[in-house]
């Protein structure tokens, strides 16, 4: 389970890199951070990655290593947004490998929640995000996803 430093890590990070992008914070929400946690429980009990039913904006976040490891809260955020190496600002649009950094810095996302679950080695973050981002309509990417420095 999450608990409120990693909460605290989780939710500076992905204001850090919003900032940069023009984009305003975001703040914790409980019912999100309910609904993350719940699927994150579920994800460690059948250890596949999918993404659930959610209408939120939703990122994932799997780590396994034979020797434990303690997340802080900014690796999955930090993991995210290093997909913004493969984003092209100047063609604005959905790709999936740059979902997650166009869901963390979504100008229009206000809330964020996060769930946490591990057995110790196995590790799976769920991020999800309301309203929801990467939504394709004509100048959405454009208009949510700013070059850093905008």
């Amino acid at each position: 389970m999450a608990d409120a430093n990693f909460k605290a890590k989780f939710l500076a990070k992905h204001n850090e890199y919003r900032k940069k992008h023009g984009a305003p914070a975001l703040s914790i929400s409980e019912d999100l951070c309910r609904s993350a946690q719940a699927w994150a429980d579920h994800l460690l009990s059948t250890k596949a990655l999918q993404h659930s039913d959610t209408k939120n904006g939703e990122n994932l976040y799997y780590f396994r290593s034979s020797a434990p490891k303690k997340l802080t809260g900014e690796e999955p955020v930090e993991n995210w947004y290093g997909e913004i190496k493969d984003y092209d600002f100047r063609n604005p649009g959905f790709g999936s490998n740059t979902g997650h950094f166009t869901q963390v810095v979504w100008k229009s996302s206000k809330e964020v929640g996060v769930g946490l679950a591990t057995d110790g080695n196995t590790v799976f973050v769920v991020g999800q995000y309301n309203p929801a981002g990467n939504i394709s309509n004509p100048g959405y990417f454009k208009d949510n996803v700013l070059p850093a420095g905008k």
